[in-house]
């Protein structure tokens, strides 16, 4: 059982990575690569988080996420804005660039909700949404 659930996993990993390439093909984001988008998006859904806030969100250690922000900003897709609170610490912004990429790569995402809309019935989808959110809420690696 555990060897078909890993086969079954592998392929649904195969369709998002598939989606994903996709829509940065069908959007013209080929320049970024899908960590760098999943920190565009990470930082919409934070909104506006400190380096400090999106590393513990994404379980990476501040340098590493450091890294990544600073080829974000010279792509021209977040910038750091300083807190008013404690002027050591910023929060990261989208650019317009970056809500822009955030709206297309939203294309994968509707892409792999069309294609599971229409191979279940509406409890079938009750019952994925279900154990998808067990699965989401279980894991370390994963935040809501």
């Amino acid at each position: 059982m555990n060897n078909k659930i890993k086969d079954d996993i592998a392929r649904f990993s195969r369709l998002i990575s598939e989606a994903e390439e996709e829509a940065k093909d069908h959007c013209d984001i080929k320049d970024l690569t899908s960590t760098q988008i999943n920190y565009l998006e990470t930082i919409q859904e934070l909104d506006n988080p400190s380096i400090t806030e999106l590393s513990a969100a994404l379980g990476l250690k501040k340098p590493s996420v450091t890294i990544v922000i600073d080829r974000l900003i010279t792509k021209g897709c977040v910038y750091k804005v300083h807190s008013d609170a404690d002027r050591r610490s910023s929060h990261l912004h989208l650019t317009d660039v970056g809500k822009q990429i955030n709206k297309r790569h939203d294309y994968a995402h509707d892409s792999l909700v069309e294609l599971v809309a229409r191979k279940l019935n509406k409890d079938e989808l009750d019952t994925f949404a279900t154990l998808l959110n067990k699965i989401i809420a279980s894991s370390k690696r994963i935040k809501d």
